[in-house]
């Protein structure tokens, strides 16, 4: 962790700049304590000067809300609620390579987010898992429907469908409409190598998407209303064989065995590289607000 020096905090993180591109190398997240940010804006503007440019929240799997220009509420779910960890948008061809969160304002108590290392859970894996991941990939599915989950118009930020068919053309999404119900599927890598590190990593929301990753009453109201092929979200390995509970059990162990928490206070920056570490939220009591920037090196 490094603390912004006092003063002029643009002059320090300009500085710095580069020393902390290294330290994300090298430890895969860096806190900022007391960052010196006080603007929304000011974040976007450090995400790029830092990360690259900043990315539209698109292909949108969770609830949130843009704050200005490219800075977005963090994950909208209720406060007693955790977030399990990810990274960032991996079940999309167009995921961040960075994330930056601003804690405009701590939790009375809780709120943490927690990061993992994806080199150290992809080492706890037992190997038969690993390479069956690494040889299928991740099939993701998912229903877009009014009043359940996302809908269309919110997972992709427009009301036009043929909008859609060109993004999902473009990402290599298979689509298909019922009325104004969408059904996509699409198959994505489990594992990745860091350009710059050359760290294999698990890399992959399979264990999020995963029906199971819901609680038992969920589940079963949701495949009953739905059935398995209507669901909001599901995940298979990607020739379409089943992934099962046990495998997503020992996923979730794994997350859990390498998971740090540092206690937020309002001003922190956590800068994230979204290969080399995931993320998620742990619940909290109290007003908590916490602001995103996502970002992609050009290249």
């Amino acid at each position: 962790m490094r603390r912004a020096e006092d003063g002029d905090h643009r002059a320090w993180f300009a500085k710095n700049n580069e020393a902390l591109r290294s330290a994300m190398y090298e430890h895969g997240a860096v806190m900022v304590k007391g960052s010196g940010l006080v603007e929304q804006a000011g974040l976007a503007d450090l995400a790029e000067q830092i990360g690259g440019r900043t990315l539209e929240y698109n292909e949108r799997s969770t609830p949130r809300s843009r704050v200005t220009g490219k800075v977005y509420t963090s994950t909208e779910y209720p406060a007693d609620q955790s977030i399990p960890q990810h990274n960032e948008s991996a079940y999309s061809a167009n995921w961040p390579h960075n994330v930056f969160f601003f804690c405009a304002l701590a939790a009375a108590s809780g709120g943490e987010t927690p990061v993992a290392d994806s080199s150290a859970v992809l080492d706890r894996l037992p190997s038969a898992l690993v390479e069956r991941f690494a040889e299928r990939g991740v099939l993701y599915t998912r229903t877009y429907r009014v009043g359940m989950g996302l809908s269309w118009q919110e997972g992709f930020q427009t009301e036009d469908k043929g909008q859609v068919e060109r993004y999902c053309a473009d990402h290599g999404i298979q689509t298909e409409w019922d009325g104004d119900l969408l059904r996509t599927r699409h198959k994505r890598p489990a594992l990745a190598v860091h350009p710059v590190t050359g760290k294999k990593v698990w890399f992959n929301q399979a264990h999020l998407f995963h029906v199971h990753a819901l609680p038992e009453a969920a589940r079963e109201g949701l495949l009953e209303i739905c059935g398995e092929d209507g669901l909001p979200r599901n995940a298979y390995y990607g020739d379409g064989t089943p992934i099962t509970a046990d495998e997503l059990a020992t996923i979730t162990s794994a997350y859990e065995e390498t998971t740090l928490a540092e206690p937020w206070s309002t001003g922190d920056l956590l800068m994230v590289d979204n290969l080399l570490t995931s993320h998620g939220r742990r619940p909290f009591t109290g007003d908590r607000k916490v602001l995103v920037a996502m970002t992609q090196r050009e290249g």
